[in-house]
């Protein structure tokens, strides 16, 4: 298969991996911000290939996993209604709320079901005239663009049974919160490359030369992680503190401006709590007054909703890479696929499912 086989040829990963050892004189910690990096390296075992010097921690970067459990319960609460179709990504289905999730709502006859595209929503909308259509819009700067589009789309049609339930968080702030913690552990940084597709690179020079830290924007095979990797080592060792960019086939310093202005049209940044995390400032989005009559919390009227999160779950202190998932103590014991505890587990970019499904039986 062309453009993925390239990036995971284990002869092209050598000479990476030798570079990178011949270029380590200290230790060094970097976090990859996204989940799905986060799946690469342990799938493919990149940790295991790197010197003992080079410390990888797992980041916030996974949608799912940060959408705090106030608005899971939120909703089970409107899909639970029998006047509503919840539609949703599946990866949101099995993510545990305070007391249930949208599966158990489905399997009790709620008419929960499973899109691709907020634009199949809206066509559910369109097809369902009597009954009211809510999507769970879910995501970082990657999937708003298209939420934005879904609204204004819905507006420009007219459809008054169609709304979004919003859970749109940013990245920079939630860095900015990492890097600014006392328990901050990370020296550079790999960001993800969907994001930056969208929001291009500006963004992250205030950060890296804030904070002192390298950050390498990098794609999500093998050989791009291994050559941020190399990226970010480099400036270590020469004291650099710079935004690089590995994915440059897609990555722009700008990135895609007609995308960035939509977003603005339909969205506002505004306050917003992360699972495990807590309130970070302006680090969400909201819909703009304009589009109210899309924003299923007024709809619904689900103000005061939501109970608190398991008191065994650590997934919070696993977002912010404090702890590893097997340092988890319900990892795999109370906290398994089948009985999560926090989305970390269940979540196709989770970094506890990574390790479950690969390394669940490995030994430190």
């Amino acid at each position: 298969m062309r453009f993925v086989d390239e990036y995971r040829d284990a002869a092209a990963a050598r000479p990476w991996i030798e570079a990178i050892r011949a270029l380590v004189t200290r230790p060094w910690a970097i976090m990859e911000v996204c989940g799905g990096q986060t799946h690469s390296i342990v799938r493919f075992g990149i940790d295991e290939l790197l010197p003992p010097e080079i410390r990888l921690i797992h980041g916030p970067g996974c949608p799912v996993c940060v959408t705090p459990v106030e608005l899971v319960d939120k909703a089970v609460a409107i899909a639970s209604r029998p006047d509503v179709i919840f539609c949703s990504f599946g990866d949101m289905l099995r993510v545990p709320g305070s007391g249930s999730d949208l599966l158990e709502v489905k399997s009790r006859g709620g008419d929960v079901r499973i899109v691709y595209s907020p634009l199949d929503a809206l066509k559910v909308a369109q097809d369902n005239p009597l009954r009211k259509v809510v999507f769970f819009a879910v995501g970082f700067e990657t999937t708003a663009p298209a939420n934005a589009m879904a609204v204004a789309e819905a507006r420009r049609r007219g459809l008054s049974n169609f709304s979004v339930l919003v859970s749109h968080v940013l990245v920079p702030p939630a860095l900015e919160a990492v890097l600014s913690s006392p328990q901050r552990q990370v020296d550079g940084l790999l960001a993800a490359g969907h994001v930056c597709a969208i929001m291009g690179t500006g963004e992250y020079e205030p950060i890296a030369k804030r904070h002192r830290v390298p950050i390498v924007v990098t794609a999500f095979e093998p050989l791009d992680l291994l050559q941020g990797i190399h990226m970010v080592i480099r400036q270590l060792e020469e004291g650099r503190h710079e935004v690089e960019n590995q994915y440059d086939r897609l990555v722009r310093p700008e990135g895609n401006l007609p995308a960035r202005e939509l977003v603005r049209e339909v969205f506002r940044v505004k306050d917003r709590a992360w699972r495990g995390i807590g309130v970070i400032p302006m680090s969400g989005l909201g819909l703009r007054e304009a589009y109210a009559a899309f924003d299923a919390e007024r709809v619904f009227d689900v103000e005061g909703v939501g109970g608190p999160e398991s008191p065994h779950c650590r997934s919070g202190l696993v977002l912010q890479g404090i702890i590893r998932p097997r340092e988890c103590p319900a990892f795999g014991t109370l906290c398994t696929p089948d009985n999560p505890l926090g989305a970390t587990m269940v979540s196709n970019e989770g970094a506890c499912a990574a390790y479950y499904r690969y390394r669940r039986h490995a030994t430190d």
